[in-house]
């Protein structure tokens, strides 16, 4: 659209307003992160914020936004001649998560760089967000080289492009904001950490303010023009209170007792490495400009800290991002009062007996809290404030786990007896399957490597073979399009024999267009690994189950790891369910299996039948996307009429369609039947224990799990 709806006509979401303006009056802060569910105006915001941004002056024709005053000597359309050029508004750059290298680092002319020695370069995104903003929508779908790309360019300020010795580089300092919606997967910690502030967002449960929103989305709709101008006045005022606090900015002070503090709180949070005290200490003074303050205060710190400090203490990719508010106010209390607010509290306590402080308010009643992010009673949101979600009368209670169920003993375990003939569950009414109680999973550990045998062409990851853009390079063949990655070598001996039919005199080679070659090179693809756990009575122990989700958690850290998508089917009492359809969001599937019920008959048929299908219809979605099946079973299969032989049959069809699995043998005690084992055997698959899952039994071995089948998928190349 091409008039941005505005930023003060926002309503709520005070912290994403506030992240977003504190990196407009500091861009050192570095970006910012949006988490949140969809439709909370997270792209909105971002789109709206480069309004705001003061103009910026730029060379005249350069086409990398090189400053006037101080232009960059390795400018690629240098060198500049210091002086003056022209203002234009700061940028907003988008980049599509399904760009390609070439658009984010600009493409070079490798055809005229060999014939005619001529750098002939066309810049990417990164050069037109320089000194502006790179804003990614959906950024934890962004592919992994695109990623390593941002990283390289946000930590060196500058965009490097290489092609064959042919070399380009360029300035790149950009704000980089991202949004993302958790349930569709998390990013790599690498790119997590170069966020400087994180926000999470979500719709408010007030409907007044719901009401609001509606209201004022609906009037920008109709006329963008109109509700626009309505904004004006708020717009001008906030614009001008940025250029203002970046002018007070290098005149904060942040002291001693500050830095002291924040020091503290990365400390206690045990967060890595040293760069959160940096981002807290910008976000600080930022907040202290912002403020219109000179010195730094504990309410500076208190408030960087719940914006820094969240996505810099997840242990693992299954902890949620979060802050104790209670542990930050502890740890910033040992340090006492600042000392530049010590003579602010004695005015205001005189101020405070002046106006009648004791009428029927006693001493120690807390101050009330500020209107907005602002500090301020001049909130341009409107009416309504953020919504505490609950509604007037507060969220019903949750549903508490029973401490028993039917079926098992009083302290939640079941009846563990002697499984069933395979005639019995035909005599038993279908019933919902007798539960225990969720447990935990035991602690994870690191899995041993699951691939998928033969060479894929599906997306970008870390698991098994496949023909990439990255990677080492194996081969060459003719380019089908526009030339990418270039093998020079072969490019060379196919234009030499005709060098002379062609007249060459000089020393350089004539190279034609039917003489390039593209470099052939195999890297790692990330796969779906669909699980299909057996929460039946025969696997309900609990002792037995703890051991089974930690090492299904385990597999999905490793799947996380190697930027696969995860899907789970269950399967107990009667039939199977998809608790989880196929996604990326791998801490989702951990979240399901933690809360994941046992008890009942064994459907391994079912659940076979139940993933062949999920795998089916996913095969449709993404044909390139090659599949791992990891059925968690001890093997045993009870209730309906000869279970045993329809699970051999429902493994028998997975075989046929080619899928690459492996058995998860579960089964514990002295004496073990081996059924998973034959199960595996009809999959065409591999059987592991959960002894043998861990890497550390073997160190080093990686196991390519046996397809089966004609078919391409699942061969062994």
């Amino acid at each position: 659209m091409n008039t941005p709806y505005p930023f003060t006509a926002i309503v709520g979401q005070d912290d994403l307003r506030l992240a977003l303006l504190l990196n407009a009056v500091s861009p050192a802060v570095g970006g910012v992160l949006v988490r949140g569910e969809k439709g909370t105006a997270k792209s909105t915001a971002v789109r709206a914020l480069a309004t705001l941004l003061p103009e910026v002056a730029v060379v005249t024709g350069c086409r990398f936004s090189c400053a006037p005053a101080a232009p960059d000597p390795a400018c690629p359309d240098g060198p500049h001649e210091p002086g003056t050029g022209l203002t234009r508004p700061a940028r907003m750059v988008e980049l599509p998560v399904g760009a390609s290298e070439d658009r984010l680092v600009g493409a070079l002319d490798i055809e005229r760089a060999l014939a005619d020695g001529v750098k002939a370069f066309e810049p990417g995104l990164l050069a037109d967000a320089h000194r502006g903003i790179l804003y990614v929508d959906e950024v934890n779908l962004l592919h992994d080289h695109l990623v390593d790309l941002l990283l390289d360019a946000a930590a060196m300020g500058a965009s490097y492009v290489e092609r064959e010795g042919v070399s380009v580089r360029h300035a790149a300092r950009f704000l980089l904001v991202g949004t993302m919606n958790p349930e569709e997967g998390e990013l790599r910690p690498q790119l997590l950490d170069r966020f400087g502030l994180t926000v999470e967002v979500a719709a408010s449960r007030e409907p007044a303010q719901r009401v609001e929103v509606v209201r004022r989305r609906l009037a920008y709709d109709d006329d963008p023009a109109a509700f626009t101008v309505r904004w004006t006045d708020d717009e001008t005022a906030l614009r001008a209170r940025v250029v203002a606090a970046r002018a007070l900015l290098p005149r904060v002070r942040l002291g001693d007792g500050a830095l002291l503090r924040i020091a503290a709180a990365c400390a206690a949070f045990e967060v890595d490495g040293m760069r959160a005290d940096i981002v807290m200490a910008r976000t600080a003074t930022a907040l202290a400009a912002w403020a219109g303050r000179t010195a730094v205060r504990t309410e500076d710190v208190r408030q960087a800290a719940l914006l820094a400090l969240p996505h810099r203490r997840r242990r693992n990719p299954f902890d949620a991002p979060g802050l104790d508010e209670d542990k930050l106010d502890e740890v910033l209390d040992r340090f006492g009062p600042d000392e530049d607010e010590d003579d602010v509290q004695d005015e205001n306590q005189g101020q405070d007996q002046e106006q009648g402080r004791g009428e029927g308010q006693d001493d120690d009643d807390p101050e009330p809290e500020p209107d907005g992010p602002d500090g301020g009673p001049d909130d341009p949101d409107g009416p309504g404030g953020p919504g505490n979600g609950d509604g007037p009368d507060g969220p019903p209670p949750p549903r508490q786990a029973p401490d028993s169920a039917p079926g098992t003993t009083g302290d939640g375990d079941p009846v563990d007896g002697p499984a069933p003939a395979e005639g019995d569950g035909a005599a038993r009414p279908v019933a919902a399957a007798p539960q225990q109680a969720a447990v935990a999973a035991s602690e994870p550990f690191r899995a041993r490597t699951l691939t998928v045998p033969g060479l894929g062409e599906g997306a970008a990851g870390r698991r098994s073979r496949a023909r990439t853009e990255h990677g080492r390079t194996t081969g060459s063949h003719r380019p089908r399009g526009a030339l990418t990655k270039l093998h020079l070598s072969a490019t060379v001996r196919a234009a030499a024999p005709h060098q002379r039919a062609r007249g060459r005199s000089g020393p350089g080679l004539v190279v034609r267009r039917d003489d390039l070659r593209q470099a052939s090179r195999e890297g790692r693809e990330g796969n779906l690994v669909l699980f299909a756990v057996d929460a039946s009575g025969s696997m309900a122990a609990r002792r037995r189950m703890s051991a089974v989700k930690g090492a299904v958690l385990s597999l999905l850290l490793d799947a996380y790891q190697r930027r696969d998508k995860v899907g789970l089917v269950t399967f107990r009492g009667a039939d199977a369910e998809v608790a989880l359809p196929p996604t990326s969001s791998v801490d989702t599937a951990a979240n399901r299996l933690e809360s994941l019920a046992t008890g009942g008959r064994t459907p391994l048929a079912a659940g076979l039948l139940r993933a062949r299908e999920v795998l089916r219809v996913e095969r449709l979605r993404d044909p390139a996307r090659r599949a791992l099946l990891v059925v968690v079973t001890d093997g045993r299969a009870t209730g309906g009429v000869e279970p045993v032989r329809r699970a051999s049959r429902a493994a028998g069809l997975l075989a046929a369609d080619g899928i690459a699995s492996v058995v998860v043998d579960c089964e514990s005690g002295p004496v073990r039947l081996g059924l998973a084992g034959r199960l595996a055997v009809d999959l065409g698959g591999t059987p592991v224990t959960l002894e043998e899952l861990r890497a550390d039994v073997l160190a080093g071995l990686v196991r390519d799990v046996r397809g089966a089948g004609a078919g391409a998928r699942g061969r062994v190349a």
